[in-house]
Protein backbone atom coordinates (compact mmCIF):
# COMPACT_ATOMS: atom_id res chain seq x y z
CA UNK A 1 0.00 0.00 0.00
CA UNK A 2 1.33 3.66 -0.60
CA UNK A 3 -0.16 6.57 0.48
CA UNK A 4 0.82 9.68 -1.83
CA UNK A 5 -0.04 13.45 -0.91
CA UNK A 6 0.33 16.81 -3.00
CA UNK A 7 -0.59 20.30 -2.66
CA UNK A 8 0.34 23.07 -5.12
CA UNK A 9 2.23 25.95 -3.24
CA UNK A 10 0.51 28.99 -5.72
CA UNK A 11 2.79 32.27 -5.60
CA UNK A 12 0.64 34.12 -3.72
CA UNK A 13 1.14 31.37 -0.76
CA UNK A 14 3.71 30.48 1.72
CA UNK A 15 5.17 27.22 1.72
CA UNK A 16 5.01 27.23 5.54
CA UNK A 17 1.72 27.31 5.18
CA UNK A 18 0.44 24.74 2.73
CA UNK A 19 2.88 22.36 4.58
CA UNK A 20 0.66 22.86 7.76
CA UNK A 21 -2.15 22.62 6.14
CA UNK A 22 -1.20 19.26 4.87
CA UNK A 23 0.57 18.19 7.99
CA UNK A 24 -2.71 19.06 9.94
CA UNK A 25 -4.53 16.23 7.99
CA UNK A 26 -1.77 13.72 7.72
CA UNK A 27 0.61 14.95 11.05
CA UNK A 28 2.49 11.49 10.55
CA UNK A 29 3.09 11.80 6.95
CA UNK A 30 6.87 12.67 5.78
CA UNK A 31 6.89 15.90 3.48
CA UNK A 32 8.73 17.45 1.21
CA UNK A 33 8.90 20.78 -0.51
CA UNK A 34 10.06 20.45 -4.46
CA UNK A 35 8.85 22.30 -7.62
CA UNK A 36 6.34 24.78 -6.11
CA UNK A 37 4.68 21.42 -4.28
CA UNK A 38 4.77 20.04 -0.78
CA UNK A 39 4.60 16.49 -1.05
CA UNK A 40 4.85 13.37 1.16
CA UNK A 41 4.15 9.37 0.26
CA UNK A 42 3.94 6.30 2.65
CA UNK A 43 3.29 2.67 2.98
CA UNK A 44 2.27 2.58 6.45
CA UNK A 45 -1.57 3.42 6.41
CA UNK A 46 -1.41 4.51 9.34
CA UNK A 47 -0.64 8.09 8.13
CA UNK A 48 -4.35 7.81 7.31
CA UNK A 49 -5.40 7.80 11.03
CA UNK A 50 -5.66 10.99 12.09
CA UNK A 51 -7.69 11.76 8.76
CA UNK A 52 -10.00 8.95 9.95
CA UNK A 53 -10.14 10.59 13.26
CA UNK A 54 -11.32 13.84 12.15
CA UNK A 55 -13.71 12.51 10.01
CA UNK A 56 -15.21 10.96 13.06
CA UNK A 57 -15.03 14.10 15.23
CA UNK A 58 -16.69 16.64 12.43
CA UNK A 59 -19.51 13.89 11.97
CA UNK A 60 -19.36 13.49 8.32
CA UNK A 61 -18.49 9.61 7.82
CA UNK A 62 -21.59 8.71 5.34
CA UNK A 63 -21.10 12.16 2.95
CA UNK A 64 -17.41 11.00 3.20
CA UNK A 65 -18.24 8.01 2.30
CA UNK A 66 -20.20 8.73 -0.50
CA UNK A 67 -17.61 11.31 -1.60
CA UNK A 68 -14.81 8.65 -1.14
CA UNK A 69 -16.74 6.22 -3.32
CA UNK A 70 -16.71 8.19 -6.33
CA UNK A 71 -12.64 8.22 -6.36
CA UNK A 72 -12.71 4.33 -5.98
CA UNK A 73 -10.91 2.86 -8.64
CA UNK A 74 -8.95 -0.66 -9.59
CA UNK A 75 -6.42 -1.05 -7.04
CA UNK A 76 -6.85 3.05 -5.90
CA UNK A 77 -8.85 5.46 -3.90
CA UNK A 78 -8.08 9.41 -4.88
CA UNK A 79 -9.86 12.34 -3.77
CA UNK A 80 -9.24 15.97 -2.66
CA UNK A 81 -9.18 18.20 0.17
CA UNK A 82 -9.69 21.78 0.51
CA UNK A 83 -6.18 23.41 1.73
CA UNK A 84 -7.89 26.16 2.97
CA UNK A 85 -10.11 23.70 5.59
CA UNK A 86 -7.44 21.85 5.97
CA UNK A 87 -5.42 24.62 7.11
CA UNK A 88 -7.74 25.28 10.31
CA UNK A 89 -7.48 21.33 11.24
CA UNK A 90 -11.42 20.70 9.07
CA UNK A 91 -11.45 18.02 6.77
CA UNK A 92 -13.42 19.26 3.64
CA UNK A 93 -14.08 17.20 -0.11
CA UNK A 94 -13.64 19.00 -3.15
CA UNK A 95 -14.08 17.80 -6.92
CA UNK A 96 -11.01 19.18 -7.94
CA UNK A 97 -9.50 22.73 -8.60
CA UNK A 98 -10.07 25.42 -5.81
CA UNK A 99 -8.80 28.82 -5.64
CA UNK A 100 -5.88 27.89 -3.98
CA UNK A 101 -5.46 24.51 -5.32
CA UNK A 102 -6.63 21.02 -3.78
CA UNK A 103 -4.42 18.20 -1.52
CA UNK A 104 -4.78 15.30 -3.68
CA UNK A 105 -4.49 12.51 -2.14
CA UNK A 106 -3.96 8.83 -3.89
CA UNK A 107 -3.88 5.48 -1.92
CA UNK A 108 -2.92 2.83 -4.04
CA UNK A 109 -4.20 -0.59 -2.92
CA UNK A 110 -4.85 -4.20 -3.36
CA UNK A 111 -8.09 -3.26 -1.32
CA UNK A 112 -9.79 0.02 -2.09
CA UNK A 113 -12.95 -1.03 -0.09
CA UNK A 114 -11.03 -1.82 2.83
CA UNK A 115 -9.52 1.71 3.63
CA UNK A 116 -12.79 3.10 2.72
CA UNK A 117 -14.46 0.96 5.18
CA UNK A 118 -11.67 2.09 7.65
CA UNK A 119 -11.72 5.57 6.87
CA UNK A 120 -15.64 6.05 6.50
CA UNK A 121 -17.78 2.46 7.39
CA UNK A 122 -21.09 2.19 6.65
CA UNK A 123 -23.43 3.35 9.01
CA UNK A 124 -26.98 2.81 10.29
CA UNK A 125 -29.06 5.49 12.57
CA UNK A 126 -25.14 7.16 13.17
CA UNK A 127 -23.41 4.12 14.08
CA UNK A 128 -20.89 2.27 12.49
CA UNK A 129 -21.65 -1.47 11.05
CA UNK A 130 -18.67 -2.85 11.46
CA UNK A 131 -15.31 -0.89 12.29
CA UNK A 132 -12.21 -1.64 10.66
CA UNK A 133 -9.11 -1.55 12.25
CA UNK A 134 -5.66 -0.37 11.59
CA UNK A 135 -3.99 -4.04 11.78
CA UNK A 136 -6.74 -5.28 9.32
CA UNK A 137 -5.62 -2.43 6.62
CA UNK A 138 -1.44 -3.09 7.40
CA UNK A 139 -2.51 -6.99 6.86
CA UNK A 140 -4.86 -6.81 3.61
CA UNK A 141 -3.84 -3.68 1.80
Amino acid sequence: MRVSVEAEVRPSEDPSKVERAVKNLFPSLPLERAEGRVRGSSEDPGVLSHLRDLLRLQAIRDSSRNYLLRGRGEGRLEFWLNKQAAFVGKVSFTEGETPLGPIRVVVETKSPELVLDYLAPRTKEGRALREVSLEEVRKGA
